[in-house]
This record gives C-alpha cells, sequence and structure tokens, in this order.
C-alpha cells in the first residue's frame, strides 16, 4: 500500500472587510489626525461608481440619473449617520474648514460669536470680527463654568436676545482631549444661543448625533473619516442656510435667472450652497464610510482604540526624554491622539529621522492650533522647570488599522532617540 502525503492546507487570508484600510506594507502610519488612510468601503464604493460617472442633476441619460440617486442617497445616508433632524439640511462642502467657513457666511447680521482659544483655526479665523474667544479652560467642567458666565454677560442688559453662536470643538486636534459637548449645549440651549461643533476628529473615533447632543450645526471632513476624496459636510437647521446668500453663486444654486441682472431666485434647501458641479466621488465615499461604521460594534472599535492609546500613552510615560502635552488632567477622556516633544531635540528633525530610519510617519509643528499648541509647550515646560523643550511638538494618532505592533515600533524608535 503506497501512503499519498497530503500537503498541508495554507489557509486562505480573510477576506477584505469593508473598514479595513489601504495603507503601504512596511510603513507605520500614525499621522490619521492630519489624514486617515481610505477605508476599503470608500475605495470600492468609488470603484463601482467610476463607470456610469456622468453629470448630477442635470442630465435625462440612464449615467446622470444614476449619480444623481448616488448623490441624494449620500446625502440621506450621511445624515441619518449623524442624527439629523426633520427641518436640517446636510450640505456637501470640501472639508470642516469649508464647511465652518461656510456657516460662518450664512450667520445672521450682528451674531457673536463664542469660541475658546482652543480650537482649530478653523474654528477660530472663520468668525465675524467682535467675536469673544474664551481662555482655554483647565478642565472639562472649567470649560462648561466660563461658557456659562460668558452668555451670561452677553445676555446681561438686553432683552432683544441677539443671535449667539458658541463654535466648539468635539475633540481637540492637538491632545485628542473629549470636549463636554452634551453639556455645553445645554448651557447654549438655557442662554438662547446655537452651537456649532468641529467634529473632524471626534466623529472617526465615536457616534456623534446631533439630535442627541443637541447641538444645531456640525462640521466633518471625509479625509478625516476614512474616506479622502474631498468631501465634507455641514449638516445643521435649515433656517440661517435658507436666509443666506449662496456659499457661491453659480449653476445648480438657482431656481431661476432672468434677463436683467438682479433677477435671480436662488434655491433653497443644501442647492443654495452647492453651486457648480459637485463631488459626487467624494459624497459618495463619504456615505460608504457611514455605512460601514453604522453596521459595526462602535463600543468595541472604541475599546480597542482606547486600549491602543493606552498602550501608547503608558509607552511614552515611561521614556524619561518624552513629554506629553495636555490640556486637562492626565484621565480626562480623549480620542487616539497624542501630543509630546522631546526637551531639547527638535521637533522636526525627529519627524524626518522617524521616517528615514524607521518607516514611521508623525505630524510635527503646531497643527493648526498654534495659540493652543504653544500653550502647551509653556505649560509644559513650567510644570517641569524646563528651558529645552523646542518651539513646536510631534504627534502620533491612531484608528481603524492601528496596531500594538504599530504602537510598539514608535516607542522603540524614540527609545533609541533617547
Amino acid at each position: 500500500m503506497t501512503l499519498t502525503l497530503v500537503p498541508p492546507i495554507t489557509p486562505l487570508p480573510a477576506p477584505p472587510r469593508p473598514l479595513d484600510v489601504l495603507g503601504v506594507p512596511g510603513q507605520v502610519n500614525l499621522d490619521y489626525a492630519a489624514s486617515a488612510p481610505c477605508a476599503r468601503a470608500a475605495a470600492d464604493a468609488v470603484t463601482e461608481l467610476l463607470p456610469w460617472y456622468a453629470s448630477v442633476h442635470r442630465g435625462a441619460g440612464a449615467l446622470s440619473r444614476r449619480c444623481t440617486l448616488a448623490y441624494e442617497r449620500a446625502r440621506q445616508t450621511i445624515g441619518d449617520f449623524f442624527g439629523a433632524r426633520p427641518g436640517d439640511h446636510v450640505v456637501f462642502t470640501r472639508n470642516t474648514t469649508d464647511a465652518l467657513n461656510l456657516l460662518a457666511r450664512c450667520l445672521p447680521p450682528g451674531t457673536t460669536v463664542v469660541t475658546f482659544a482652543g480650537e482649530h483655526h478653523a474654528n477660530l479665523l472663520p468668525w465675524p470680527r467682535g467675536s469673544v474667544r474664551l481662555p482655554v479652560p483647565e478642565s472639562p467642567a472649567g470649560a462648561v463654568r466660563a461658557l456659562d458666565a460668558a452668555l451670561t454677560e452677553l445676555r446681561r442688559g438686553t432683552h432683544a436676545n441677539p443671535p449667539v453662536l458658541v463654535a466648539v470643538t468635539g475633540a481637540s486636534n492637538v491632545t485628542g482631549e473629549r470636549w463636554p459637548v452634551a453639556e455645553l449645549a445645554l448651557v447654549a440651549r438655557r442662554h438662547a444661543a446655537r452651537i456649532a461643533v468641529d467634529a473632524a476628529q471626534l466623529a472617526p473615533h465615536a457616534p456623534v448625533d446631533v439630535a442627541a447632543l443637541d447641538v444645531d450645526y456640525l462640521a466633518v471632513s471625509g479625509h478625516k473619516l476614512y474616506a479622502p476624496f474631498g468631501a465634507g459636510v455641514l449638516l445643521g437647521r435649515g433656517d440661517w442656510l435658507d436666509a443666506a446668500p449662496p456659499y457661491l453663486a453659480g449653476g445648480g444654486a438657482t431656481s431661476h435667472v432672468g434677463s436683467a441682472t438682479h433677477d435671480v431666485r436662488w434655491a433653497s434647501g443644501p442647492a443654495r450652497h452647492e453651486a457648480g458641479t459637485p463631488n459626487l466621488l467624494g459624497a459618495v465615499a463619504l456615505a460608504a464610510v457611514c455605512a460601514a461604521l453604522a453596521d459595526e460594534d462602535r463600543a468595541a472599535l472604541h475599546a480597542t482604540e482606547q486600549a491602543l492609546l493606552t498602550r501608547l500613552r503608558e509607552g511614552l510615560a515611561a521614556l524619561p526624554h518624552v513629554v506629553e502635552l495636555r490640556t486637562f488632567g492626565p484621565d480626562a477622556p480623549r480620542v487616539g491622539i497624542v501630543s509630546f516633544v522631546l526637551p531639547g531635540r527638535d521637533s522636526g528633525d525627529v519627524a524626518a529621522e522617524l521616517a528615514a530610519r524607521h518607516d514611521i510617519g508623525v505630524r510635527d509643528g503646531l497643527f493648526c492650533a498654534h495659540p493652543l499648541a504653544r500653550r502647551l509647550l509653556a505649560e509644559a515646560a513650567a510644570r517641569g522647570g524646563r528651558t529645552d523643550l523646542p518651539p513646536t511638538a510631534l504627534r502620533a494618532s491612531i484608528g481603524l488599522g492601528s496596531t500594538a505592533a504599530h504602537v510598539d515600533r514608535l516607542l522603540a524608535a524614540l527609545a533609541e532617540l533617547g
């Protein structure tokens, strides 16, 4: 009898999942807070639609009809994902910066905007003169108290209740620390103010529901949310948006254009602010990621990320030559972002060395939040009694696709640099 040896069976690779992220083998990407990698769901949605690509809202052919349907379904999917209410508009923009600039253009005359000095430039620079910029608080509870005091002062002695908008981040792009959005919204409501949330850093890491939070406006970037195809969203109450002049004047934003120069009737709803050929592929990609995230166990995703974040922060704390930056206490809730410095080392040089010698990508600089980053660097120097901290910082950020091996590789590289 001849014995036939059966070769060992090689297990088949696991089928790709919608929330798998694309990447380059060997490269460790720890710069998610700047631009997250592309999710397979986004890439697949774009690939599927590309053969059908045609104009949106402007054609009777089969391709145009299909693209129009895909675009409006994307709007609905994104609105549902973020808890849009009846009367809310979902306006496609380029990114969070574009969305907040759009909102700034739609403020009623005389609106006062209240922000904190810890905001990203996108939530500092668009607002009109006369806006109130509150100091960076020492705690989430301090933020709530500061806002309450500021709004009390604004309303003092007036019975007209002029428009007030509170504009706040959901999570800091410098430290990852989460801001008490729901509590700030309660304060805003008590003072008859509206509230807008920059969710660029919060939305990729945690569920965001405008109805549950009771906020008026939400700004989001697709490139932070694993859909890097140039689309963002401003979602929120339609009355200010419908009353304002169009963000861009052009085709698609009008319901009538006559022969006379000023014979124009502008559209209402999202179309009013979406003149020109829209970014169909960006909208569809962002909707695909929203749909994929909605089908996942968000609590499990959050727990996995928090375990990696703890591993990263504890590893950095164990390195005597690394100083972490923070606004609140060390145990404040946060998303997967950590900023830090190496005393005596230029942050740009460290980032370049990590890339050249270890194939690790991190961010260096002041992260488009110059007032906050400079303040945190000064506070870190004062806490440690140091005079050798560099003028800029390093930032490592994680998300879907990040692993313990990625975190450990960064920690080992930083230990070697020390």
